[in-house]
């Protein structure tokens, strides 16, 4: 502690995408915001490096005449496969309208029809047209330029940039404060409470539509502080990247598919027609896996976006990103294929945002929240990140916590050492992809955890607890499917929960 540059804030956050930023604005918004100061750490420039930024699909809010919360709780669960949350959904689904308001109130610009209501589309898996758009498909985008400008105009937020939290700190058995890296120096941020929003583990899989720095770093800090864990091995893979050999994989929007697009293979047929009564319509998981059927057995799949009207206009991100790859969608299929996109396990916390260790909270996609259960329901995480922000922010404000001096905190273990080479984070990415994607096995579990227990890395405690959890839900569930286990079983309709290491592992590189 002696040698580290020490900074103490009221809360410190972690991550600067919409559960970050929209954590730090909430904070302000209850009791006396003159009184409190909050620290924002982000991994990058601000506004740059959060998956929100990439995020297409919308937010999902019942706002429409034929709507109501209760009908979008019933989707939400019906997604889940049987472990959702109930509790948690129904949070979700009755502050949604609240929570958008408050991002219109912030800035937040969402497209509307031409006698000003907003205009709502519709996604796989929703019963209703329920989805709020901003920019056709730059959704995320405009909702964090909206959340930087209002955390920009505060002065009681600290935004440090470049910052890498290594490992969190703690008092007399709370959680007090984060060490990060900051332009190449360790540096001390404490708080009175800690909030991780630090996103996904898409990037640990060789194909993925999220950022390559989204590798669990929040996932591995709590593990190793010893926090309790949850769903770890649902990961949900979106079925219609764009398959043009691009690192991440670009997204292509479910809500074309909202719209009329189509997913064909090579000879024109409609297989989905005969896999679920929704087609295209059906939930991601079941997409997913017919593609990735498909594709197993040697034949190409696309999505037929041609008869889907003002394509470019509606959906410039597409558009942009099928042109870079040479493909002109108003006139050809787009080559898809499933990719890595969210996480529905994470840090398991209760309906105010709280986890297992006094002190600290978790948001967004990082939490486990139990509202997506086995399968996410189309455009419900910006959602899930903006109301339980709201929660945290609220609960938060409640507690009565001490600063503890820098005598009080526990030193922290943690290993200097090499940065891990390219191509074994290569070789890992691949492993995770071929043994613990779309479709797992016992046989193929059992040899990527072999693989992984010889490389000791953040990014390799992730991995490892998601094989793991993989291997020991011996069921088809929602967006994990086994193989060999190809059938839902009742002993299992529940969520997982686990606390991992009962020894410290010293992180390494991520």
């Amino acid at each position: 502690m002696t040698n580290l540059r020490t900074e103490r804030a009221d809360v410190v956050v972690v991550g600067a995408g919409v559960a970050g930023l929209m954590t730090a604005l909430e904070l302000l918004a209850h009791g006396r915001s003159e009184r409190r100061r909050v620290i924002v750490l982000s991994k990058a420039a601000l506004g740059m490096g959060a998956a929100t930024a990439w995020a297409q699909g919308g937010i999902a809010a019942a706002m429409g005449g034929d709507d109501s919360p209760a009908l979008h709780a019933a989707d939400t669960l019906a997604a889940a496969c049987g472990i959702g949350d109930a509790l948690a959904v129904d949070v979700l689904t009755s502050e949604a309208c609240e929570r958008i308001a408050e991002t219109v109130r912030f800035g937040a610009r969402f497209d509307r029809t031409a006698d000003g209501a907003f205009a709502l589309g519709r996604e796989g898996a929703h019963g209703r047209r329920r989805i709020l758009h901003a920019g056709g498909d730059a959704t995320g985008r405009a909702l964090l330029d909206a959340l930087v400008r209002a955390v920009r105009a505060q002065p009681a937020v600290r935004v440090v940039e470049q910052a890498r939290v290594l490992d969190l700190m703690r008092s007399e058995g709370r959680v007090v404060g984060v060490i990060a890296e900051v332009e190449g120096s360790r540096c001390a941020f404490l708080g009175q409470a800690v909030v991780l929003a630090t996103g996904g583990i898409g990037a640990l899989y060789a194909r993925t539509t999220n950022p390559l720095d989204a590798c669990g770093d929040g996932l591995a800090i709590a593990a190793r502080a010893g926090a309790m864990l949850s769903d770890l091995e649902f990961v949900q893979f979106h079925p219609t990247a764009l398959d043009a050999g691009r690192d991440p994989m670009p997204l292509i929007t479910e809500a074309l598919r909202g719209e009329g697009a189509a997913i064909v293979d090579e000879r024109g047929e409609r297989f989905l027609q005969g896999v679920h009564p929704l087609a295209e319509l059906a939930p991601r998981d079941v997409i997913a896996r017919a593609v990735h059927e498909r594709r197993r057995n040697g034949a190409r799949v696309f999505l037929d976006a041609r008869g889907v009207a003002s394509f470019a206009r509606r959906f410039p991100t597409a558009e942009e990103a099928c042109r870079a790859a040479g493909i002109d969608p108003r006139r050809e299929p787009i080559p898809i294929a499933p990719a890595a996109h969210y996480h529905m396990g994470g840090i398991a916390v209760d309906a105010w945002g709280r986890s297992s260790l006094p002190g600290l909270w978790a948001c967004g996609e990082v939490a486990a929240t139990g509202v997506h259960g086995a399968n996410r329901l189309a455009s419900n995480s910006l959602l899930e990140g903006l109301v339980f922000a709201g929660r945290i922010a609220q609960d938060i404000t409640g507690v009565n916590v001490v600063s503890a001096s820098s005598r009080e905190i526990e030193p922290s273990v943690f290993a200097d050492a090499p940065t891990l080479a390219p191509e074994r984070i290569a070789r890992l990415r691949r492993v995770m992809d071929e043994n613990v994607g779309v479709v797992r096995d016992r046989e193929g579990l059992r040899a990527a955890l072999d693989e992984i227990d010889a490389v000791a890395c953040d990014r390799a405690i992730v991995s490892r607890m998601i094989a793991q959890a993989a291997l020991a839900r011996c069921e088809t569930r929602g967006s994990h499917a086994r193989r060999d286990y190809p059938a839902a079983r009742a002993e299992y309709e529940h969520r997982s929960f686990i606390t991992p290491l009962d020894e410290p592992v010293l992180p390494v590189a991520s």
